[in-house]
């Protein structure tokens, strides 16, 4: 697969995300009797819509989401009389909490089966051998461990000190419980075997935690095959390590250490970190990348990720967020009285201008300092 044919894939399958999650909140609306208006893919001017029944469909210019418009939704825009009884503000609170849950919720649905997609195709990671596909020649400003030992592209790793046959997860956690101490690395070159001593070097991973590195990317081959209910079961599983994993992404990327990485990366001569926070473009380069080196199955992967990351990012507590709505439903709750959606329209308008500049400040990084 061509570097261009990954960056499609990838944004096709994000196309599709983003249409079921739509979908999601249509098929729950339309479920519990909400008079659903529109079902639109894109924002800004329309090029195409028909009307069937009560509902326009259509797709408007721009492809960064989608929307499904229920009568009573818009504060600025009334109800008509005979509409009101199906009207947003109408219906149960409970009805109203699952209509705006089922966006997000769904993404993790959608990313279980990508995630066992990739494990059927790809096989059993924990069985496949690590195989070096790039050696890195500096790291930390001097000559990378790796190139120094003389490791080379197609080396196998087959065992490292004391762990024979290792997977890639063994490799990177033996690496960085050895930082600093000379490791024996036996690898097989063109059917011969080989031994190497390489040191790994202390490094930062892209959720912020230590790792041993010594200047290689590897790639598992020859993994063992998994069976479509075990493929589906590591993947419902995968899901929960990689919600985990985009908390704690959240709160890097959207926090003061991700604002100020973007803005020394747009504004300043800093040069681009492998923990720096990256808009989809900056994803899609990679994605590329992958593509071009022929593991086309790892978009799967990346897909998936980016499928649970985008679910949690509409589930944060803040309108004009999915979170958001379901908070003010929480408040209401709570406090036993509807709350003046004219109210909430501000703090929207202020959330969203955040993310649109903070997303248009990653996409100028991604262009400029590339991710790969």
């Amino acid at each position: 697969m061509s570097f261009t044919l990954g960056i499609v894939a990838f944004f096709v399958g994000l196309l599709l995300v983003i249409l079921i999650h739509e979908l999601g909140h249509f098929t729950v609306a339309r479920a519990f009797g909400f008079k659903v208006e529109e079902y639109f893919v894109g924002f800004g001017p329309k090029l195409w819509s028909t009307v069937r029944g009560e509902i326009e469909y259509g797709v408007k210019a721009l492809p960064l989401g989608g929307y499904v418009k229920i009568a009573g939704m818009d504060p600025y825009h009334p109800v008509a009389a005979q509409d009101l009884p199906r009207a947003y503000g109408s219906k149960p609170r409970w009805q109203r909490a699952l209509v705006i849950f089922a966006g997000p919720g769904i993404h993790f649905l959608i990313a279980a089966v990508l995630f066992g997609a990739f494990f059927y195709v790809s096989g059993d990671p924990s069985t496949a051998t690590p195989v070096v596909t790039e050696v890195v020649p500096a790291l930390n400003g001097h000559p990378s461990p790796a190139s120094q030992a003389g490791l080379r592209v197609d080396d196998r790793i087959v065992r490292v000190g004391e762990l024979a046959t290792p997977n890639l997860e063994e490799l990177s956690t033996y690496t960085t419980q050895h930082v600093g101490e000379p490791l024996e690395f036996t690898v097989i070159r063109n059917g011969q075997t080989m031994r190497l001593t390489i040191t790994p070097e202390r490094a930062t991973g892209t959720t912020g935690q230590t790792i041993g590195r010594i200047g290689i990317f590897l790639e598992g081959q020859d993994p063992g095959p998994v069976s479509p209910v075990a493929a589906l079961t590591r993947g419902t599983g995968e899901v929960g390590s990689s919600t985990l994993d985009s908390f704690r992404q959240i709160g890097k990327v959207f926090g003061p250490e991700g604002i100020t990485r973007v803005t020394k990366l747009v504004f300043t001569d800093s040069q681009r970190r492998e923990e720096d926070p990256a808009s989809v473009v900056g994803i899609a380069q990679a994605v590329g990348h992958t593509g071009a080196m022929g593991g086309w199955a790892t978009i799967l992967y990346f897909l998936a990720f980016v499928t649970v990351f985008i679910g949690l990012v509409n589930l944060m507590p803040l309108p004009p967020f999915d979170g958001g709505h379901l908070a003010v439903l929480l408040i209401e709750k709570i406090r036993g009285k509807a709350i003046d959606q004219r109210r909430v329209i501000p703090v929207a308008v202020a959330v969203m201008g955040f993310f649109v500049l903070f997303v248009a400040l990653a996409v100028i990084a991604d262009l400029t300092k590339p991710v790969v």
